[in-house]
């Protein structure tokens, strides 16, 4: 029904997100906007953004879906009241959520080699 909207936050929104804030917003959008989706910053960014934007609660057949998932970002975004630092540290707490999950169904962390 709408081809730009996707069940959850999609990676490729987040480039559009970089201008939507000051500095610290930017370069945390630049950052992880230029690694591969699997990356676990990269997870990060997309768990915190589907509590931001309330993915799970998304209806396909929604005016908010009708938008597609880059514009409800852009817009969830501009919509926050918090500061930077807010941001980033809601970006750390889903970075340890996602540590949390990847060790609990044990899968290796960046660095670590087969036995």
């Amino acid at each position: 029904m709408y081809p730009k909207s996707e069940i959850l936050f999609p990676h490729r929104c987040i480039p559009s997100l970089k201008g939507l804030r000051d500095s610290q917003w930017q370069e945390l959008v630049e950052r992880v906007s230029s690694l591969p989706e699997t990356h676990v910053d990269s997870l990060a960014f997309s768990l915190m953004m589907i509590k931001l934007c309330k993915c799970l609660n998304c209806d396909l057949g929604s005016y908010k879906a009708s938008l597609g998932c880059c514009t409800c970002a852009r817009r969830a975004i501009n919509a926050f009241k918090g500061s930077d630092g807010a941001l980033l540290r809601r970006f750390e707490e889903a970075k340890e959520e996602v540590l949390e999950y990847l060790e609990s169904i044990g899968a290796k962390k960046e660095g670590e080699e087969s036995a």
